[in-house]
């Protein structure tokens, strides 16, 4: 992760609706007779309307009342016309709403006066009922037989206002399921970190061509003094070289070595293991530290900042259920590292600060006190505080430091295991871990036979190299993370070994083995600590540059590989050691990557 002032934290392809339609009208209903319409006599109208004869209507020809605002009678009632709002997930594809005739009614979606506003204002519509007692006895006849008629087109009107209802909330979907007539959106396009191969015959870059592209850029006085190389990985020529070959202090950049060295020397599918084993005492267990700072304290399907880790909670399930006896003790074995916990030139306030904690076989998250913030300070006592978080699951108080069991195959109780050691290695490189750097350096000691401390883990690593034909020549490592000011290395070690690991075939067999390398280092704009880099005079590069961060104080660095506009993959490695403005440094090396990608300088 980064060091101190080093907070940059990644792929550029990012992935990223409703409209009203609103309308109003005013629906009439006869409040003599809201389902059955009678004619009114065209005689003139007579002084005394109530002794006027209708004729006596047929229920069978009319059993739906239809609204005719032409022909109003004596009273009105205001309904308001649906008004359909569109779901923001659906399309316009339902069959539009209707006025008439009465059974296609639809309610506004958003209002939910559906219920029975509507139909306790449609009841008054057939109190005319109630006055028949004013009317002249000599049509008593009529009114009598009217009554039923009445009365029954009451409940009709009433049926109908809540069939109406009921046929608009199930039939049309106003926020319904049953009229979805859509399939739902597709999901969200899956990103997944790769490179891909480039095009063999784009035009090959020149070495003046790159020269004088990169004079302007290289000539800020903010990265004074800069040092750096770039190379065309398809040929091996360095087409840029500015004192490549003098030791600088590289930052995070350095992790790119210790990484390299993991890959070249351990199984890409090698995992860390943490075990508790059974104590030589009745009732105890040992926890045996493997060496993977990535296991979790939180539970299964937690997203922290290492992706695939394993956890307490697993590890505390299988020993409860391989227990023999109750567990009264929980004890803690250390043994599989060496020496300090702190190199040379670390900082104790870096602890608080988020960048550091001692270096230890067993620990949870990294040290982090915040398990989801790359950034979070951490403990400055990791192993107990791990331990104690497993023997409390197993309902001890607290756990304290012991040997593992005498013999060589005590039982073991749980055992669970870290994500790939690839995996890990783009974990390291996307988010700048230095505990999880330092944690693979001394894994890569393990295996070479070197002792698993700071110096045995620097040494390890310089002797892979080697071995692998990189010239590690001017090179003082003095741990894995680049947290001490006291590392040394030219730009020309980091570009080399990025040249192998972007060779566009397998005639390299160093080449298959480093190429995860490549996949795992950040993007620029889009993943990791270059997310938020690459803007304003760097934006061309975003999303083209992948590369590795560095930064302390007074020290930045950027190593990676970017295709420019000609389909040519390029490699570089920069390295500044200005005591300049920290945003403005990174700045000016952003846009040293970026001219790149815009050379095609054939």
């Amino acid at each position: 992760m980064p060091g101190p002032g080093d907070p940059d934290s990644g792929a550029p392809d990012e992935l990223s609706w409703p409209t009203e339609d609103d309308d109003s009208g005013v629906f009439e209903i006869a409040p003599e007779s809201p389902t059955v319409q009678v004619p009114t006599p065209q005689a003139k109208p007579s002084a005394d309307p109530p002794t006027v004869k209708v004729q006596r209507p047929k229920p069978v020809e009319h059993p739906v009342p239809k609204p005719r605002p032409a022909d109003p009678p004596t009273m009105r009632m205001q309904v308001p016309r649906p008004q359909p709002k569109l779901p923001p997930l659906s399309p316009p594809q339902r069959p539009p709403v209707q006025a008439d005739p009465p059974t296609q009614r639809a309610m506004p979606e958003r209002i939910p006066a559906q219920k029975t506003e509507p139909i306790a204002d449609a009841k008054p519509a057939a109190q005319p009922a109630a006055r028949e007692p004013e009317k002249p006895a000599e049509p008593a006849v009529e009114p009598k037989r009217k009554k039923p008629l009445l009365l029954v087109g009451a409940l009709v009107a009433v049926v109908a206002l809540v069939g109406g209802g009921i046929y608009a909330a199930t039939t049309l979907d106003f926020g319904g399921e049953a009229a979805l007539t859509t399939a739902p959106p597709a999901p969200p396009a899956k990103v997944s970190f790769s490179v891909k191969g480039v095009a063999g015959d784009a035009p090959a870059p020149t070495a003046s061509g790159v020269g004088a592209a990169l004079a302007g850029p290289a000539a800020a006085g903010v990265l004074s003094p800069l040092t750096g190389v770039v190379i065309d990985p398809a040929t091996g020529t360095a087409l840029w070289q500015q004192g490549d070959t003098t030791p600088q202090i590289p930052a995070s950049t350095i992790k790119t070595l210790a990484t390299a060295a993991a890959l070249l020397s351990i199984d890409h599918t090698a995992q860390l293991s943490t075990k508790v084993v059974q104590g030589d005492a009745p009732g105890t267990v040992v926890i045996i530290g493997g060496g993977d700072p990535t296991l979790s304290s939180q539970p299964d399907g937690t997203t922290t900042v290492y992706p695939g880790a394993a956890t307490l909670d697993d590890l505390a399930a299988q020993v409860k259920a391989n227990a023999t006896a109750p567990i009264t003790a929980v004890q803690f074995d250390l043994s599989r590292y060496a020496g300090e916990g702190t190199a040379p030139g670390w900082d104790q306030a870096d602890i608080a600060g988020g960048s550091i904690t001692p270096i230890v076989p067993f620990m949870v998250d990294g040290g982090r006190q915040d398990t989801k913030n790359p950034n979070s300070p951490r403990t400055a006592t990791p192993a107990l505080d791990a331990a104690n978080g497993l023997a409390q699951r197993l309902g001890v108080a607290t756990a304290a430091p012991g040997p593992a069991p005498a013999g060589g195959n005590p039982k073991v109780l749980g055992e669970v295991k870290s994500a790939p050691l690839d995996q890990l290695v783009e974990n390291t490189m996307q988010i700048s871990d230095n505990i999880l750097a330092e944690a693979l350096a001394r894994e890569v000691a393990k295996v070479t036979g070197q002792p698993p401390s700071f110096e045995g883990a620097a040494k390890a690593v310089k002797d892979v190299l080697t071995k692998n034909q990189f010239d590690v020549g001017g090179a003082t490592i003095v741990d894995a993370s680049g947290m001490s000011p006291q590392n040394k290395i030219p730009a020309k070690l980091l570009g080399q070994i990025l040249e192998v690991a972007a060779k566009p075939d397998a005639s390299d067999p160093r080449t298959a083995k480093l190429r995860p390398l490549l996949t795992a280092l950040p993007v620029a704009g889009g993943s990791g600590t270059l997310a938020n880099r690459y803007q304003a005079a760097a934006a061309s590069g975003k999303g083209w540059v992948r590369a590795k961060t560095g930064t302390l104080t007074g020290v930045n660095s950027l190593a990676g590989a970017v295709v420019d506009t000609d389909g040519r993959l390029l490699v570089f490695a920069f390295m500044s050691n200005s005591p300049g403005n920290t945003d403005e440094v990174r700045q000016a090396l952003d846009v040293l990557a970026a001219t790149l990608r815009g050379c095609g300088c054939a």
